[in-house]
């Protein structure tokens, strides 16, 4: 099991710490519901040190960026971030990732913590143009810092003007007197806030300064438990759960980071771009409970008739909603918005409605 440069911290606040990507993680300190309305309120940090981070160099950097990511990395222009995933040959995902462009021959893939291997022998096999890559995922601790009050803590802590950054965005600043920290206008919670990446060394001085940054504003601590939940309420994909290797971009949803460009080229194009002109067979869907019940992953969903349809790939209790929510796959036409489907839970039919996504509006 690895740790990260913040696990004494963790132990200290008292976090329940469990195993998770093969790292040993805080799930939670004072407990979900009240970590879930800390950051939807205010502000709290994540530490996210488990996810992995590659660099790119070179005057092929980009050649490779737009070989192995569906999205058009040819937008990026420096300082701006996008979601992007890695389609395998199959027609589903390795992993979703951030492609981070520092300048024309310089980017950084931000992947998840649980694919960083098979990330890196996927990247490194695909690798035909000759980019230089390099894997710092065990060499950079990273904090998410979210909330509506996070950046304002944190412009506290540097010189450089961070509170008007635009969402995915970044910049190279001196954060709490460390010079070179990637500060990012990104995070997977839909609350605001930014995401920070420094070397593991800086750790104890930054996870102290930005708790003394947000005092005043009532920072927490927040743990994997709540970071689950937040993301869910905003429809965002977790993959292993909602995207996996049999699982294609346009059946995900994800169609908007999937570009069919003629100056595109990238693995399974001409497979994905057949999918997209005959239509995709099943649809990941968000649905809200009307009945008592709390969906969880891999629970068969029903149709009126007691039919298995699809199953349920992430499910809770939504703490800002206050009703159940989830995802989970469906045949494309039985897809529609209001549609009723059942979710069977303890072999009991339990009625529910697709809606749009995102679940919380704010």
């Amino acid at each position: 099991m690895k740790y990260t440069a913040f696990t004494a911290m963790h132990e200290a606040a008292g976090a329940k710490m469990v195993e998770f990507a093969g790292f040993y993680m805080p799930v939670q300190y004072e407990g979900l519901n009240a970590e879930h309305e800390t950051v939807r309120k205010a502000l709290g940090v994540f530490d996210v040190s488990h996810m992995g981070e590659f660099w790119v160099k070179g005057p092929k950097a980009l050649d490779f960026v737009q070989w192995v990511t569906s999205n058009d990395a040819s937008k990026l222009t420096d300082g701006k971030v996008q979601y992007s995933c890695f389609p395998n040959d199959k027609g589903g995902i390795i992993d979703d990732l951030l492609v981070y462009r520092v300048n024309a021959e310089t980017f950084l893939l931000v992947v998840n913590a649980a694919n960083i291997d098979k990330d890196w022998a996927w990247v490194n096999s695909q690798n035909k143009m000759g980019a230089a890559l390099y894997n710092a995922s065990d060499e950079i601790s990273q904090l998410a810092i979210q909330g509506p009050l996070a950046l304002k803590a944190m412009q506290k802590l540097t010189d450089t003007q961070i509170i008007d950054m635009e969402y995915y965005s970044f910049k190279k600043v001196t954060f709490a007197g460390v010079k070179d920290v990637i500060l990012s206008t990104t995070g997977y919670t839909g609350a605001g806030g930014c995401e920070i990446y420094f070397a593991n060394e800086d750790a104890p001085l930054i996870w102290k300064a930005v708790f003394d940054a947000g005092a005043e504003f009532g920072i927490k601590p927040i743990g994997l438990g709540a970071r689950d939940t937040l993301r869910l309420e905003m429809g965002f994909c977790l993959y292993g759960n909602d995207i996996n290797d049999s699982t294609s971009p346009l059946e995900a949803g994800l169609g908007w980071i999937t570009k069919f460009t003629d100056e595109k080229d990238f693995i399974n194009k001409a497979a994905l771009l057949k999918q997209k002109t005959d239509g995709i067979t099943k649809k990941l869907v968000g649905f809200e409970m009307i009945d008592k019940g709390i969906p969880r992953q891999h629970y068969p969903i029903l149709d009126a008739d007691g039919n298995v349809i699809g199953e349920v790939t992430s499910g809770t209790q939504s703490p800002s909603l206050k009703i159940a929510i989830g995802m989970g796959y469906v045949p494309t036409q039985m897809a529609k918005i209001d549609a009723e489907i059942f979710i069977s839970i303890r072999d009991k039919a339990i009625k529910a409605k697709i809606v749009k996504l995102p679940f919380y509006k704010g």
